[in-house]
């Protein structure tokens, strides 16, 4: 099988689009700027998808759904929030079709089917579930009301890109209700840790955290919490936010509820949220140039055994063997593939499983069985070793848990060479030029220095850490006083 792959040195935006395509993760569908996810690719989503969901239900959430359609009245009721997402708004007018008469076999809109009211595809859900939240609370008892949903929106993008910024995606967002602010706060804090967690022990992604500067918040939000990742190519990718809502919503949608002494209070609220994107910075942070490496916490085959014969009778011998050592790593709840396609020759089994980053392969010809021994390989480093028959298994077992280790240990490693302080505007633009990377640089705080620095070298204010010492400085631009250092970074 041959990969064909660019080189992430020669190309990387190049090898990444390559990459994605012929691992089987997703490709561009007959829709302008929408995506098909494809088998392989959704499986990791749903390992994704099933982890979170554990997480979010071990911290008291529950899953709902909410319509796709939201009123254009009910859009604009929180003035930031409408405003905000409004040029990446798709907009429903009409609900019919007819025959176009000057054109045989072809459909129109029906002018006399045009809506009273516009609808809105849902860019993000805040409207109308804070329009439904109006009557599911009435008492401090009815708190907190914590809800979250798996759905697709539509941000009308006109520059996309597999996974990373399509014009539809799937994500979920949750969207909870609380009786002080102190709450809502603790909530929107507790979410981002959900996030950096899984990113961390399932994705072997290390994270920042930090808050948004009030420029990059999130519209309607009164602080929003972020992570932020590091891709090879050394530009940010932000994984996943958790925006304290105050009462904006609450407010423009008259959620009120009775307090134990009787008295009406608007709730406070959060909304937080991850998508497919997740997938984009999963395949940027371990792949390389022979295709995908996946975390073994996340990948849909953890194994794959590959047999080596030339006669029939050897092909027997070996799948009876690999019978029990699948059964036995079912028992370890570790997913194994066993592929015994005989269409295929073993080095063309050997480059797609490499291609589609399959944490460890098990190769066993008739040499192996009169030895009693297997050869294991490694798609992270590429390694080979042979490995005794007997205690295999839980061999596998502590090798898949090292392999986890090891691509977060190597992630971090880039990430904390590529953090770079810098004291004057020059030097930034140099290190932003030359290395990329977090730079890590004392601001003023103002917007229009942070635009300043955006339009002269495309470097955004990725996040305000939340760990960051507080450090008497000159802005790296203007050289005014500044508080402490914030992250900038080129990003996705």
């Amino acid at each position: 099988m041959s990969k064909n792959l660019t080189k992430r040195s020669e190309d990387y935006s190049k090898w990444y689009n390559e990459l994605v395509v012929k691992a089987d993760l997703a490709e561009n569908s007959g829709v302008r700027g929408c995506m098909v996810i494809k088998p392989y690719g959704y499986a990791i989503w749903e390992k994704m998808q099933a982890e979170l969901d554990r997480m979010f239900k071990e911290t008291g959430h529950s899953n709902a759904y909410f319509p796709l359609f939201v009123p254009k009245s009910m859009f604009e009721a929180e003035e930031k929030n409408a405003e905000g997402f409004a040029k990446e708004c798709a907009i429903v007018t009409h609900y019919r079709l007819k025959n176009d008469p000057d054109r045989p076999g072809k459909l129109m809109v029906d002018p006399n089917a045009k809506l009273e009211e516009e609808l809105i595809v849902r860019p993000t859900s805040e409207a109308i579930i804070w329009s439904t939240y109006k009557g599911w609370v009435q008492s401090y008892r009815d708190l907190p009301l914590l809800i979250n949903q798996w759905a697709n929106v539509v941000r009308w993008e006109m520059r996309t890109r597999l996974f990373l910024r399509t014009a539809e995606f799937l994500w979920q967002e949750g969207h909870t209700a609380h009786a002080t602010k102190a709450e809502a706060i603790e909530e929107s804090e507790k979410m981002m840790n959900v996030y950096a967690d899984f990113a961390q022990n399932f994705m072997a992604i290390p994270v920042i955290k930090g808050l948004k500067t009030e420029t990059e918040r999130f519209a309607g939000a009164e602080e929003t919490y972020c992570i932020e990742a590091l891709m090879q190519d050394g530009k940010a990718l932000q994984a996943g936010t958790s925006h304290f809502l105050g009462q904006n919503f609450a407010k423009a949608f008259d959620v009120k509820f009775a307090n134990a002494e009787g008295k009406q209070e608007h709730v406070w609220g959060t909304s937080w949220g991850v998508s497919t994107r997740l997938m984009g910075a999963l395949v940027m942070t371990h792949s390389d140039d022979n295709g995908l490496v996946l975390p073994p916490n996340l990948a849909p085959i953890q194994v794959v055994i590959v047999p080596i014969f030339k006669t029939d009778e050897e092909f027997d011998k070996i799948s009876a063997v690999v019978k029990e050592l699948v059964a036995q790593f079912k028992k370890l709840n570790i997913s194994v593939k066993y592929d015994d396609r005989t269409t295929q020759k073993p080095g063309f089994k050997f480059a797609e499983w490499e291609l589609k980053g399959v944490p460890v392969r098990i190769a066993v010809g008739p040499k192996d069985l009169e030895n009693g021994t297997f050869e294991v390989a490694r798609r992270d480093t590429l390694t080979k070793e042979v490995v005794v028959k007997d205690g295999i298994v839980n061999y596998i077992n502590d090798l898949l848990e090292t392999i986890q280790t090891d691509l977060y240990q190597n992630a971090l490693d880039y990430r904390t060479n590529h953090i770079t302080e810098v004291n004057s505007f020059e030097e930034f633009k140099t290190i932003l030029e030359n290395k990329g990377g977090f730079i890590s640089a004392h601001w003023d705080g103002t917007a229009e220095t942070e635009e300043k620095i955006k339009d002269l070298t495309k470097a955004t204010i990725r996040c305000i850490p939340l760990n960051r010492v507080e450090e008497d400085g000159n802005c790296v631009l203007t050289g005014a006083k500044s508080a402490g250092r914030v992250l900038f970074a080129k990003a996705y």
